[in-house]
């Protein structure tokens, strides 16, 4: 659609940058994302440039998505407009239910929206707990919840400064059958079901991964279950919580006169 010019020059440029890193892809389960009409995709989150993976995955099915991403990604005076121009869905935590309001109008459109159900970047590289969201808004919209697994996005750009430009990486997008809820179904058991589906995607993309690490000092991508050198979830849950504190007096600090 003409007003969905932004997004597609931005499509555009982001893969003339993923050729530009040599980043090789391995992409399967897209006969899933419907050809037509609504659906939620909820992913694993890894890196900062997830939303572009997951994105790149459904062009195939010539499908763009609206994801929910944090507020502070509109607010910013260049990531902003884009964000605006293209229709994702900005969250703010202080106020969840306007978000979900706004990802149900898109799905009633019969558009495809993007959600994170663990909110935040695991730095365990597994699955962390997830909110209701994803749940939720499959029961009350009576849409297919497709679940998907990124791996190896943490190779790229990741959180604690962990950034590569090196050439040649593989980056694994698995997208599994939809989850159709019954109306009024337990939004508990459709999360245990989205997360089962994502923990068995995860495990094939761990089983099949092509690439290994260069020595020692690259097992830090490598969780602590597979004999990597990622924090255990338990250590990721602590770092996490330190650097949200580290934002949250940033922050004030610039609030103060």
């Amino acid at each position: 659609m003409r007003r969905d010019r932004t997004y597609r020059w931005v499509i555009r440029i982001v893969r003339l940058l993923f050729r530009a890193l040599g980043l090789r892809f391995q992409i399967s389960g897209t006969e899933h994302i419907p050809a037509t009409g609504p659906a939620l995709l909820a992913s694993n989150h890894l890196s900062y440039l997830d939303f572009m993976f997951v994105g790149l995955a459904a062009r195939e099915r010539r499908r763009l998505v609206r994801f929910m991403a944090k507020q502070s990604t509109f607010t910013n005076g260049v990531t902003g407009p884009l964000m605006r121009r293209m229709r994702h869905i900005p969250v703010d935590r202080s106020n969840g239910a306007a978000a979900y309001r706004k990802a149900a109008r898109a799905l009633a459109a019969g558009e495809l929206v993007g959600i994170f159900p663990e909110a935040t970047i695991s730095r365990a590289w597994t699955l962390k707990a997830f909110k209701l969201g994803a749940a939720t808004l499959a029961v009350w919209e009576q849409v297919p919840l497709l679940p998907v697994v990124l791996w190896a996005p943490q190779r790229t750009f990741t959180v604690d400064r962990r950034y590569s430009l090196r050439r040649g990486k593989t980056i694994m997008v698995l997208i599994g059958e939809p989850i159709v809820a019954e109306p009024g179904a337990d939004r508990a058991a459709v999360d245990a079901e989205l997360r089962r589906r994502m923990r068995s995607l995860l495990e094939q993309a761990w089983r099949t991964y092509p690439d290994l690490p260069r020595g020692r000092q690259d097992q830090w991508w490598v969780p602590r279950e597979l004999g990597g050198e990622a924090p255990t979830p338990r250590e990721a849950a602590v770092r996490e919580r330190e650097a949200q504190e580290r934002a949250r007096a940033k922050r004030q600090a610039k609030e103060r006169p």
